[in-house]
């Protein structure tokens, strides 16, 4: 007996010791899709928060691009395999057997960690393999859009189960294996403790594929890493408390807590996570590197930490500023962002809540955020529309919910930015449904209620070829962005149309047009969080000119209609813009807004304080893509050549007539242009593409302003051509007064242009 005892431990040790033992290198696997499903990988591990190191990706790169195929499909394999925790082999009957893989078996308590899954498919099979293991069953079963998780039996209550297992399935990995002979899958492991703990795994593609004698099986010795409860004072510049932004990596780059699988207020879409001076996040002894800032305004503060095995562990931060706008006089805001909708979840059901959000807002110290609700979640989240700003407001920070008009019968016209509205359902209907189909009437019922409305992400649907403005070529007006606009503002319907969410060419040019056409519509910034952009809140801008005291919502939105206000990235400013003494948004010697009169035409003075920060080094990936890729607003994109400096241009009826060259190194400086002016003329100040103010108009011997023949010609071309791509999805009972207004429209750039002279 006692010699088999022996026997058996032996056995068990070099068992052990074989499934922990290295992976078997395959050579016999076709290149191309090897290569492409690899690329793939890496792009997911990067997405999720878990990417390989430099050198990894640099050794991969390199094998990837020898001659020696052979040679180099064994080199990713071994970089690869390091990080397999499992090796499974399906043979050509489709039976699956299961090894231990190299990868260090560390878990991190109250945390996730990722491995891969080497998998050698010698059935050459698609189905979707499955993970089991009986040391695991879900902690939450959730859908991504819900706003608290739904608990099930908690793991604490059944001692052996202390593991939660996640594939990543999600784009650009797929959830069936894709036939070929080697691929790697991505696994998440979740542990609710410390200390020694063996977990068993097994694989199945299918039900009846386990490999018989206990091969599709195999035990794992975890060391689970105790977590620490690393608490987080964040200091602004004056060492008051604050909320900030925290991105933390370990020493592999792995970002903590683990993107992929963390709840509101924190979303799994971020490498971001926020916390208030004294909250804490959690996080296994170690090393780490911390990134902490707090929006465009602040530095980027870089740091390392060392979190020691203890219960509790405190670290301090202190934020630090280049710009303070609000100190300035301009509070900044962005006008659509969404708490439901997009990046929020798959399967639409609730979304996030208003103190989700407000985190958010005060994370990016955003001064107003407007949260929109739309047709994802309409009826759910527009309970929490007051017609006020939310509760959690306060003197300096405000979160008001209003509504986009977006997945409504209209939004094939253009989607809508409503805000300070007093009622939320189109004249009384309780249906989305019964909502109109085209634009106007929308707008017209916003304002009536003194709302403030506007075009949403502006530039989809007119997309024009070239990047000079402006543009006298026809977009299609087929997408939903701002379409309709060109006959709204006809009717005096719009007060803004929004910028800095799509390619900026296409967002200014149909606004320059306008402008050339006498009207006054003002542009606004936002980000259309998280849909156009994911990456936070508040990417895209307006900075309002506001008095001091506590910020009122009224007088900021007001600031927005009148065009009291700047658009930027938050990376350059353009404050205290002034034409001829007067000031942006401010009444001039006539009383009409950001009007000069001039009784005959003479020289102006223009003037503004301006800033700007760059980098000391461009960075070319931003610097020369194509303006209608991302980020399309960017001050990087207006870098001169390497220097550090950016061009101040002066428009005059959306020419660029004159320019100045600022050091892009974070101070003010003022500036100043003497301009003349020959006729009624339209005047603004912008860094391309980065920051622009609103118009001061000039008008001369009370002439209205009409500044070019080809404008109006492209104005009065496109209501036609915005008819013949939208009508088909206009209701037939409101068709008619649909082509009534826009008739209404085509007569009117038709009377604009008779009385224009010049081209």
């Amino acid at each position: 007996m006692r010699r088999l005892l022996i026997a058996l431990t032996a056995s068990c040790l070099l068992s052990f010791a074989a499934n922990a033992a290295e992976l078997d290198l395959l050579p016999e696997v076709e290149f191309q899709p090897f290569a492409s499903a690899t690329h793939r990988l890496i792009d997911a591990l990067d997405y999720i928060g878990s990417p390989l190191s430099a050198a990894e990706r640099a050794e991969i790169d390199a094998a990837l691009a020898a001659t020696d195929q052979t040679s180099a499909i064994k080199r990713v394999q071994m970089t690869l395999d390091r990080h397999c925790l499992l090796g499974v082999n399906i043979n050509p009957e489709s039976r699956v057997k299961v090894t231990e893989g190299p990868a260090p078996k560390e878990l991190t308590q109250n945390g996730w960690r990722t491995f891969l899954i080497k998998i050698h498919n010698e059935a050459g099979i698609t189905a979707e393999p499955s993970v089991e293991s009986a040391n695991a069953q879900p902690l939450f079963r959730r859908s991504t859009g819900s706003a608290e998780p739904e608990i099930t039996v908690p793991l604490s209550e059944v001692p052996h189960r202390f593991l939660e297992i996640e594939p990543f399935v999600k784009p650009p990995m797929k959830a069936a294996l894709s036939g070929i002979e080697i691929e790697y899958r991505i696994i998440q492991l979740y542990a609710n403790t410390d200390g020694k703990r063996e977990a068993s795994f097994g694989v199945n593609v299918g039900q009846g594929t386990q490999d018989i004698g206990f091969r599709n099986e195999v035990a794992v010795l975890f060391d689970c890493k105790p977590a620490v409860n690393v608490i987080l004072e964040v200091l602004d510049v004056d060492g008051t408390p604050t909320t900030a932004s925290f991105i933390i990596r370990d020493g592999m780059g792995r970002v903590y807590p683990l993107p992929g699988r963390r709840l509101a207020p924190d979303f799994f879409f971020h490498y971001q996570i926020y916390r208030t001076s004294g909250e804490s996040v959690t996080l296994p002894p170690g090393e780490y590197s911390v990134e902490v800032t707090r929006g465009p305004e602040y530095v980027v503060g870089k740091r390392t930490i060392t979190v020691p095995n203890a219960p509790e562990h405190r670290e301090t931060f202190r934020l630090e500023r280049w710009i303070h706008l609000a100190a300035e006089g301009w509070r900044s805001g962005d006008h659509h962002v969404h708490a439901a909708g997009c990046s929020h979840y798959e399967s639409p059901t609730e979304g996030v809540l208003p103190e989700h959000m407000m985190r958010h807002i005060l994370g990016e110290d955003l001064n107003v955020g407007c949260v929109l609700s739309w047709g994802p979640c309409w009826y759910y989240q527009k309970q929490f529309f007051e017609g006020e700003p939310h509760a959690l407001s306060n003197d300096n920070y405000v979160m008001r919910y209003d509504v986009e008009v977006s997945g409504f019968p209209s939004s094939h016209a253009g989607h809508l930015s409503l805000l300070r509205l007093t009622e939320d359902d189109y004249n009384g209907v309780q249906r989305i449904e019964e909502w109109p189909s085209w634009d106007l009437p929308v707008l017209q019922w916003a304002k009536a209620q003194n709302g403030i409305a506007g075009f949403s992400h502006s530039g989809w649907g007119l997309k024009v070829e070239g990047d000079e403005l402006p543009n006298y070529n026809m977009p299609p007006f087929d997408g939903i962005g701002a379409n309709e606009f060109v006959v709204d503002v006809a009717h005096d319907a719009v007060d803004f149309i929004s910028t800095v969410d799509t390619p900026s060419v296409w967002e200014l040019n149909v606004w320059y047009h306008t402008l050339n056409c006498g009207d006054r519509t003002r542009i606004s910034g936002e980000t259309d969080f998280p849909c156009i952009y994911g990456d936070r809140v508040g990417l895209g801008r307006s900075y309002i000119k506001m008095a001091p005291g506590a910020l009122d919502f009224d007088r900021w939105a007001e600031g927005i209609r009148d065009g009291r206000c700047y658009v930027s990235d938050g990376m350059s400013h353009l404050m205290d813009f002034t034409v001829g003494g007067v000031s942006v948004g401010e009444p001039g010697s006539g009383g009409a807004i950001s009007q000069l009169d001039l009784d005959a035409p003479e020289s102006v003075v223009v003037t503004a304080r301006v800033a700007a920060r760059l980098g000391d080094q461009p960075n070319p990936e931003i610097k020369n893509r194509p303006l209608e890729q991302k980020p399309y607003w960017h001050l990087e994109r207006a870098r001169i050549g390497e220097n550090r400096t950016v061009p101040v241009e002066l428009i005059v009826n959306g020419e660029a007539v004159e320019r100045v060259e600022i050091e892009a190194d974070g101070g003010i400086v003022p500036v100043t242009f003497e301009t003349r002016i020959e006729r009624s003329s339209w005047v603004a100040l912008r860094i391309f593409p980065s920051s622009h103010t609103n118009p001061v108009f000039v008008e001369v011997n009370d002439a209205p302003i009409r500044a070019s023949r080809r404008s109006a010609e492209w104005c009065l071309e496109a209501v036609e051509v915005c008819w013949k791509s939208k009508s088909p999805r206009i209701r037939e009972e409101e068709r008619g007064a649909a082509r009534q207004a826009y008739d209404v429209a085509a007569q009117a750039y038709r009377e604009i242009l008779a009385q224009t002279e010049l081209p």
